[in-house]
């Protein structure tokens, strides 16, 4: 091998070490799923700040059928916005061939995800407390409205009986009853949403738990790679050096042997 073949090896390591190295290659696909994933997990975050200012209007004398309207679209706008989420970050948990810097990217959503589902799952435990209460209350209001009288408010009863078929036309009670259902049936979403967003959870952290190893595998393998293009590096310099010292070497003796060979000729000649 020429010096120069050797000096021009010798200025290559670094830049087929950022070619080979899985650290450096660029994914277009995991960072756009990256950044997607990002983005919704914002969003999610600012319906989980907005239903938690409506939920704390239930019970109040502020509670509208608006209020508990925007609470049951906000819940279930974040309920789908949660499944959507889980399933990327479950592809992108299981992305294959990843570099430390997409590990950390993995990580970093992960985390993020359960942080805020988390918090998500303390939101809709706070509005099935409210519903449930508001629920009791409306059933036993509807209840004690129904109750028949008793003997001793005969006399009473045949005195209001008018008046009271008036103000509580079975309109009314239909949709008094109408309301309860309704309450009942969004308790129900809550308790089921709760449930299904705990699996998930769990099926995230189990895929976190198992990609773990894995990936503190390939961790290990990229640092053995670099560490490995490092050495050779290494050698390669020495190399370089040893033959630059035999070079200067076999210089020097050649000097010496060009003196040699002049002061013979030289003695020669005057010989």
């Amino acid at each position: 091998m020429s010096f120069d073949r050797l000096d021009s090896l010798e200025a290559q390591p670094t830049t087929m070490r950022r070619d080979e190295d899985p650290q450096y290659r660029d994914d277009p696909d995991f960072d756009h799923l990256a950044e997607q994933l990002s983005d919704q997990l914002f969003t999610l975050t600012s319906n989980i700040s907005r239903l938690s200012n409506q939920i704390a209007l239930l019970g109040t004398k502020r509670d509208t059928e608006r209020v508990r309207e925007r609470v049951h679209n906000l819940l279930e706008e974040t309920r789908t916005g949660f499944r959507d989420v889980g399933e990327g970050i479950k592809q992108i948990q299981t992305w294959e061939d990843v570099n430390p810097s997409q590990k950390w990217t993995q990580q970093k959503l992960s985390s993020e995800f359960k942080a805020t589902l988390d918090e998500f799952q303390t939101i809709q435990r706070r509005a099935l407390e409210k519903q449930r209460a508001s629920a009791v209350a409306a059933r036993t209001a509807f209840e004690e409205s129904e109750q028949p009288t008793t003997d001793n408010d005969v006399l009473l009863q045949d005195q209001q009986l008018e008046e009271q078929h008036r103000m509580a036309n079975q309109s009314e009670v239909d949709f008094q009853e109408s309301l309860i259902i309704e309450r009942e049936n969004e308790i129900r979403n809550i308790e089921q949403s709760v449930g299904e967003l705990n699996e998930l959870f769990r099926d995230v952290a189990h895929i976190v738990t198992e990609q773990g190893g894995q990936l503190d595998i390939i961790s290990e393998n990229v640092q053995n790679v670099t560490q490995d293009t490092r050495g050779a590096n290494v050698e390669l310099r020495s190399a370089s050096r040893y033959q630059k010292n035999a070079r200067n070497r076999a210089c020097c003796l050649f000097v010496i042997l060009a003196v040699i060979l002049a002061i013979i000729v030289l003695a020669i000649v005057l010989g």
